[in-house]
């Protein structure tokens, strides 16, 4: 039921509706906005892996017995 959800006149057509709503001189501030969260987000993950104790199992590792 699922197997094609999005085919490419679906995209068009949220595309339309976001150009709609926002206006096209808003959409490209809200993309860089969307882009630097998601590298202060990747950043941040980063720093959470890295500052774990190395006496710390993994999350995949404790999962599996």
């Amino acid at each position: 039921m699922l197997r094609n959800a999005f085919e490419p006149w679906h995209l068009l057509l949220i595309i339309a509706a976001l150009v709609l709503l926002f206006g096209s001189k808003k959409l490209p501030d809200m993309a860089r906005g969307l882009g630097r969260s998601m590298r202060i987000l990747k950043s941040e993950a980063k720093s959470l892996k890295d500052d774990r104790p190395e006496g710390t199992p993994h999350a995949e590792s404790a999962t599996r017995h």
